[in-house]
């Protein structure tokens, strides 16, 4: 990038690029294509990688590789999950095999003496190597242009850590979800990535069922599963794996850094922090609870429904509902929390009563024969206010809503 395309980059970094694009630019020595790929890279990263957003000779890559890539959010608790657990350690080695726009390696590679980054796409080698030299200690880090494949079976030296984040995208660009579906096929390599590795860090999408995934992997590998949530949305499916695995592998829920941590026995089988044995999910309860409780995305991911409701002494409305009562509060539950105002059926007279007077209110539905679209103009509310609606049915067959008022954390 030259002189005039960085510095008309820098001149229109709020523009909106689609307007630039139409407009063009005068001055033959600015690359348009090149400019508003940074211009709408920076854009996209202020939001999901505030730290280089803010530094100007950051280069950015094609949007798909924006798109793809992890946010700062999920690099951090990949570090952090990957963190040296004392000051008196080994030299460590970290090798990405899928490096992509680079953001997980840069900052797991400050916790390990050397990194490595491979990557098979040689623009994206370039502009990683490039941003290197702004973020990492350039005599620490290294660029390997090559398939992950090639470099995994001419690998000589054991290392720390391989981090494999396959590209979920098929040869057309649809998306793809299960772990053979991806590129590179992680199966097929697992014994030689556990041979060369004293830890292997597999991140996959968050639409897989971790059950399977740690079947496909081979529980006897599993160390630790880590459901990640943003914002109250999965981000990721974590799998810390090692050749001999460990004797009380972990399923840890985290959700904005909020952490439950549940043990799993070999089988994949989750069983509660507390008492060592699951709990058998409560029928659920029919009539209405002065407190309902929502966990969040990483524990409604996990499907550990059953340990949760143990660990908190909540019984849920019905088996399939995922909401939970109470009555009286629970401290620290992990999500949101709400007292019951008042619970009306789909009753007309009822609903004329009880919900329509509201006008507004944040609609929410779980296990009801209705979209949330569907209800919000069935009942003609707008969306937001301080009123919180579930739509949700019992455990005797009752379609309710519950009218509820958010407790503050």
């Amino acid at each position: 990038m030259n002189e005039a395309t960085k510095q008309f980059a820098l001149a229109h970094a709020d523009d909106d690029v689609r307007q630039l694009a139409l407009k063009g630019c005068r001055d033959a020595e600015v690359d348009m294509t090149v400019a508003l790929q940074q211009i709408s890279g920076r854009q996209a990263a202020r939001s999901k990688i505030p730290t280089w957003a803010a530094i100007d000779d950051i280069r950015y890559p094609v949007h798909l590789s924006m798109e793809q890539c992890s946010s700062e959010a999920t690099a951090c608790y990949k570090a952090q999950l990957v963190a040296p657990g004392s000051p008196g350690r080994s030299y460590r080695k970290l090798v990405d095999l899928t490096g992509g726009f680079g953001v997980d390696f840069a900052f797991m590679a400050e916790n390990f003496d050397e990194g490595i980054y491979v990557e098979h796409d040689e623009n994206l080698c370039a502009i990683v190597y490039h941003n290197l030299q702004l973020l990492a200690d350039s005599s620490a880090v290294s660029v390997v242009n090559a398939e992950a494949e090639t470099f995994l079976h001419n690998m000589q030296e054991h290392v720390t850590l391989i981090f494999v984040d396959p590209a979920r995208r098929d040869s057309r660009g649809a998306r793809a979800f299960g772990i053979s579906d991806c590129t590179p096929d992680v199966l097929p390599l697992m014994d030689e990535l556990l041979q060369k590795a004293d830890h292997v860090l597999i991140k996959l999408s968050p639409m897989l069922d971790w059950r399977k995934a740690v079947a496909d992997v081979g529980s006897e590998h599993v160390e630790q599963v880590h459901i990640v949530a943003v914002g109250g949305e999965c981000k990721e499916l974590l799998l810390l794996l090692s050749a001999e695995g460990s004797p009380q592998p972990q399923l840890v829920c985290s959700n904005d850094g909020r952490q439950e941590i549940f043990s799993l026995s070999r089988g994949g089988e989750a069983f509660t922090a507390s008492s060592g044995a699951a709990a058998s999910l409560p029928r659920g309860r029919s009539e209405a609870a002065p407190f309902l409780y929502e966990p969040h995305a990483a524990l409604m991911k996990s499907g550990l429904f059953s340990e949760l409701a143990q660990r908190y002494g909540v019984v849920p409305l019905a088996p399939n509902s995922h909401l939970f009562a109470a009555d009286a509060p629970i401290a620290n539950f992990p999500g949101r929390a709400f007292r019951v105002t008042d619970v009306s059926t789909m009753n007309r007279q009822e609903l004329k009563e009880k919900v329509l007077p509201l006008r507004q209110a944040n609609i929410s539905v779980r296990n009801f024969p209705m979209s949330a679209d569907a209800l919000r103009r069935k009942l003609k509310l707008s969306e937001g206010g301080d009123h919180y609606l579930f739509a949700t049915t019992l455990a005797d067959g009752r379609h309710v809503l519950l009218l509820c008022k958010k407790l503050l954390p």
